[in-house]
């Protein structure tokens, strides 16, 4: 039977038909994790120094004094492990009371770099 106004199957639930939260749609888990990070940028002589804010499997949020525009690419290296991976920038920076957050995530897998464990996602 169908419900009049609507044309659905009246047994169906609409809350049911919910859209994901950005909380289940995210690929990966993020961890608050505060460590120094560089930028290296083509052209440019020295690196720009950053710390990261949020972290995950497949990149992070960092904090720069300057944003950076989306579909940029850059070397980011963490400066605890002096590991280096490439990175895309994902959507404009957002400013926030520390400076710009930075989205990146990896243009290749790189799950070790942050040097912390990340459990297999839920969903």
């Amino acid at each position: 039977m169908q419900h009049p106004r609507s044309g659905q199957a009246s047994g169906v639930r609409p809350a049911l038909q919910r859209q994901p939260t950005a909380e289940e749609r995210r690929r990966a888990q993020r961890v608050l994790l505060r460590i120094p990070v560089l930028v290296h940028l083509k052209g440019k002589d020295k690196p720009i120094e950053g710390t990261t804010h949020t972290v995950s499997a497949s990149g992070g949020m960092i904090i720069l004094r300057q944003g950076l525009e989306a579909g940029t690419k850059f070397i980011l290296e963490n400066t605890r492990t002096q590991q280096k991976v490439e990175v895309n920038v994902v959507r404009p920076s957002q400013l926030n009371q520390e400076g710009s957050l930075v989205p990146v995530e990896f243009v290749a897998p790189a799950p070790n770099f942050w040097n912390i464990f990340f459990p297999p996602n839920a969903n």
